[in-house]
């Protein structure tokens, strides 16, 4: 494993997991935690913005540039794992599982499609 792979996956799992404690205990009612939530939630997507530039400059390549093209699939991307969640809250919160499996199955294949784009 290279070093630049090695240090991404360290920083990633990190930030990864700031995330995702930031937002449970941000939309976890019995945590009361609401405002150390959202400080978390920020610093794990502060930090996973910082390991791509890291990851990017240890690997020697171009700063990302912003383009129409660029732009339209992150809000594509955004818009699927919107769609994903969707599926998921239907299931685990609303306990509607027909209509949250369809719409999470959806999700997921517009997830895929960002594959080959």
């Amino acid at each position: 494993m290279k070093k630049s792979s090695f240090v991404a996956l360290v920083l990633g799992t990190i930030s990864g997991v700031c995330f995702s404690l930031g937002m449970c205990m941000a939309l976890i009612p019995e945590w009361n935690a609401l405002k150390e939530g959202i400080v978390a939630g920020s610093a794990g997507l502060v930090l996973a913005v910082i390991t791509i530039l890291i990851w990017r400059k240890m690997e020697n390549k171009a700063p990302v540039k912003l383009n129409p093209k660029a732009l339209l699939k992150t809000i594509y991307a955004i818009i699927s794992s919107v769609v994903f969640g969707i599926g998921l809250c239907l299931c685990l919160v609303a306990n509607n599982f027909i209509t949250g499996i369809v719409i999470g199955v959806v999700g997921i294949v517009m997830l895929l499609i960002l594959i080959p784009m």
